[in-house]
């Protein structure tokens, strides 16, 4: 009789070469199969529903909390903005301002706001705590004070 000429090892290597082989192909049907599964879901399952703070959620809205808008109530567009009627000349207080650096802030005395002041919109030289009068102007950053005269 005629020796094989395989050995043992050749046949072992090759034993778990095919059962490696055979469990790849099972795990890739079994996945196959779990995506098949999740797919099945019903048409109640996939609906969301957006309740009144605008998340998503799988329950309904309470239909007690509905609120009904009359359509004359929608505005479109953006509101004109309109300032309060002040008066266009406003006194305040210095709070605070550098010579050096030639800027600082004053409080208005009615709404008590901080305004921001550059030397070269005042008429005066002005230091912390004098009152002044002064207009309000629109700055790169905002509000600021135009037209600043010191109140003697």
């Amino acid at each position: 009789m005629a020796k094989s000429q395989q050995t043992f090892n050749k046949k072992e290597r090759d034993k778990k070469k095919r059962k490696k082989k055979q469990d790849k192909i099972e795990r890739r049907e079994q996945r196959k199969q779990e995506k098949a599964e999740k797919g099945k879901l019903s048409f109640e399952d996939q609906i969301m529903y957006m309740d009144e703070n605008g998340n998503l959620s799988p329950t309904p809205p309470d239909p007690t909390k509905k609120k009904v808008i009359k359509v004359e109530d929608i505005k479109l567009g953006v509101p004109q903005f309109t300032r309060p009627s002040m008066d266009i000349v406003r006194r305040g207080k210095v709070k605070f301002f550098n010579s050096e650096k030639g800027y600082g802030f004053l409080t208005d005395k009615e709404t008590k706001e901080s305004i921001f002041v550059h030397m070269n919109d005042c008429y005066d030289d002005i230091k912390e705590n004098h009152i002044v009068t002064f207009e309000i102007g629109s700055g790169p950053r905002g509000p600021k004070a135009v037209n600043v005269v010191q109140v003697k």
